[in-house]
């Protein structure tokens, strides 16, 4: 029974990578024509209020346990932030323009998000990506010097103080807190840690407020996470293991945390040397078939190494951004593959998703490709003069 199991896994894993082509060296053209049918879908999706996303069309099973109306508001919070961050990494247009004030305006009438429940700490993925989508907001020239801009500022002070409000007591930030009902969530990951060390990076950069040592605990809790084999472990724990050969903390399940934890490290100054980086990116590409088996699976984790569909294009966005930071003569390489492991998934409707979740899956699905997408096509411009200022290292 083992044996034949084991052979089944074997011809599964065979067949995903014989089905791969070889990537493509994608023409500007080509990425251009996928950010313009995303784009346009994005356009298509936001609701009247101004976001993106929303609880509509729940996944049959998951419903019940989903089902806290907080739990919605805190994902259509962190779902808009992303959508309106992914705006402004776009050339400029009328269109886009109102569609992002509208995506703004809902971020700023909705008021604080709540923890949903005595386990469920979502409420943190709307803090993580709503002080990021607020330091873009204050940095960008279309509202320095206007009424809205003091607005912004506080609105994204208020949320920094949420997110340090809801760190545990390892550094980190978790979404749910299965083993400790208390006011301060016990639970921490490495993924999510390193997403709040680069916003709060990013707000300090636009002249927020953030307290330096909650913000160097953040940052040596991503660390800690750091294994031998280049890999992080899924949660933040004061000794970090690979456990079984098989788990999540090997390198095949860690492929889309290597790239956020990276860069959070590299950004706050950590000393990650290029060769660090290429390896990670290595890694990530070497083994992306668990990735592609995970994408669009209906149960989280249940897919090779723990890997779970919605791993696919928050880690694709974060190697983008990894990509960015290499020297220019490292770039093509990485980019071209990139550009075809995002490109492939394009649905007729000009989305891209990875994991069905209520009607979250696409618009989050997009704004992670469009970033991703659109970094790839400044592929011989230095990080440090694209418009994503923000994300390099410090001076």
């Amino acid at each position: 029974m083992l044996e034949s199991a084991s052979v089944g896994m074997a011809v599964a894993l065979a067949s995903v990578a014989l089905s791969q082509e070889v990537p493509a060296d994608h023409k500007h053209k080509e990425v251009k024509a996928s950010v313009a049918a995303a784009k346009a879908f994005m356009l298509r999706a936001q609701n009247e209020d101004g976001s993106w996303g929303g609880y509509s069309n729940p996944a049959i099973g998951f419903d019940e346990f989903w089902s806290n109306p907080e739990t919605h508001r805190a994902w259509t919070f962190a779902t808009t932030s992303l959508v309106c961050i992914a705006i402004l990494d776009m050339p400029r247009s009328g269109e886009m323009d109102a569609a992002y004030s509208r995506g703004i305006d809902f971020l700023m009438n909705q008021g604080l998000v709540r923890r949903p429940s005595e386990w469920d700490v979502d409420n943190t993925w709307a803090y993580v990506y709503g002080v990021q989508a607020f330091a873009r907001a204050v940095a960008d020239g279309r509202v320095a010097g206007t009424s809205r801009h003091e607005e912004l500022r506080s609105t994204g002070q208020a949320l920094i103080n949420k997110l340090l409000s809801y760190q545990t007591p390892s550094g980190g930030w978790g979404y749910y807190d299965f083993d400790a009902y208390t006011r301060r969530p016990a639970w921490a990951t490495s993924f999510m840690t390193a997403v709040g060390v680069i916003a709060l990076l990013e707000a300090r950069q636009a002249g927020f407020e953030v307290d330096a040592n909650r913000l160097s605990s953040a940052v040596r809790a991503v660390e800690r996470c750091k294994l031998p084999n280049g890999a992080y472990s899924y949660s933040v724990e004061a000794v970090p293991s690979p456990g079984r050969a098989t788990g999540i903390n090997q390198v095949k399940g860690s492929l889309s945390r290597i790239q956020v934890c990276n860069l959070a490290l590299l950004l706050a100054e950590r000393k990650l040397s290029n060769e660090a980086l290429r390896r990670g990116l290595d890694q990530f590409f070497t083994h992306h078939r668990f990735l592609d088996v995970a994408r669009k699976k209906p149960i989280p984790h249940e897919a090779y190494y723990a890997n779970s569909g919605y791993f696919y294009f928050f880690g694709h966005y974060y190697a983008a951004l990894v990509i960015q930071q290499l020297p220019v003569e490292d770039r093509a390489r990485y980019w071209s593959k990139l550009q075809h492991e995002i490109i492939k998934t394009q649905e007729k409707d000009g989305s891209m998703w990875d994991y069905y979740m209520n009607s979250y899956h696409k618009p989050y699905g997009v704004a992670f490709s469009v970033m991703a997408l659109q970094g790839s096509l400044a592929v011989d411009v230095p990080a440090a003069e694209r418009g994503n200022s923000q994300l390099r290292p410090a001076p």
